[in-house]
């Protein structure tokens, strides 16, 4: 089972319609897709599903609806993004209620409330103690960075948190997690364009937005580095690159799903406020996802 948690999770992205309703039947087509690609799981309610911006119920919608794509030695991991303590293990109970394997907890973000490590230390127990399902560290807000030395803490003093998704500070800090806890703990990459370059260096798998835009290439990337093919995994990466870097940034959800569009799988709207994309950014994201 230690491998169940492992590989390619890839976080799907959810579709709206005009009013903001998720779009069941285009959300079932983006985990059929990456499930027939060969992914080892699937994650919902994560920054790449605009998982802020969903509700509990929410959440335990897309649970049910990602659970019929995958076997018993496939993970289901559910993100948490909530401003306090309280209201993470509200969302945290919904979602093992609907089914979760796993939970990836986001720090919180808004800035006057961000605290200090020990603030965070009590609000990842607290949430292990309550919810009692495997977390995951959503590493990703800059103002409140989960050092690697929190994070070992956190691997050594609780029951459940069990790994953390490196996206803050690129793959020197992904790299700093693994000299820290070894392999006490996972480090999933997050460093969309030298995802190979994370598996190269011993990432236990990723859960990251390129996942889902590219699931056959990012499973045969973890193929390639796990058998130790280093020159197909890099030519890989490297046909990926250009393409990702109109990506990334603030907005990012409606870049994605612009993106998707131009590869023939439109995926709807995104929630408000994240309404509009200028038209050279979309000129740009053309050009570069062009055949």
């Amino acid at each position: 089972m230690a491998e169940k948690y492992e590989g390619i999770i890839p976080p799907i992205v959810t579709p709206f319609d005009a009013e903001g309703n998720i779009d069941e039947s285009r959300l079932r087509r983006e985990m059929e897709l990456c499930m027939k690609a060969g992914a080892h799981g699937l994650s919902v309610g994560g920054s790449t599903g605009e998982g802020p911006t969903l509700r509990d119920e929410e959440l335990q919608q897309m649970i049910q609806i990602a659970k019929e794509y995958l076997t018993p030695d496939q993970t289901l991991v559910c993100g948490i993004m909530r401003t306090c303590t309280r209201d993470a293990v509200w969302a945290g109970l919904a979602a093992k209620e609907a089914g979760a394997e796993a939970i990836m907890v986001t720090p919180t973000a808004y800035n006057v409330l961000v605290p200090n490590p020990e603030g965070m230390f009590d609000f990842y127990s607290t949430i292990s103690k309550e919810v009692q399902l495997p977390i995951i560290i959503y590493n990703v807000i800059p103002q409140n960075t989960i050092y690697p030395d929190l994070f070992h803490r956190l691997l050594n003093e609780t029951e459940y948190v069990m790994g953390i998704k490196q996206s803050v500070g690129g793959i020197q800090s992904l790299y700093a997690d693994l000299m820290e806890v070894g392999d006490q703990g996972r480090v999933y990459a997050a460093t969309d364009d030298m995802i190979y370059s994370c598996f190269d260096l011993g990432a236990k798998g990723a859960i990251s937005a390129i996942l889902s835009v590219f699931p056959q290439e990012s499973v045969e990337m973890w193929n390639c580095a796990q058998s130790g093919d280093h020159k197909r995994g890099l030519a890989i990466q490297q046909s990926l690159y250009h393409k990702w870097q109109c990506l990334g940034g603030n907005q990012f959800p409606i870049r994605m799903k612009y993106a998707l569009k131009c590869l023939g799988r439109d995926c709807g709207y995104c929630r408000s406020p994240i309404t509009y994309l200028p038209e050279e950014e979309k000129s740009a994201i053309r050009a570069a996802f062009a055949p």
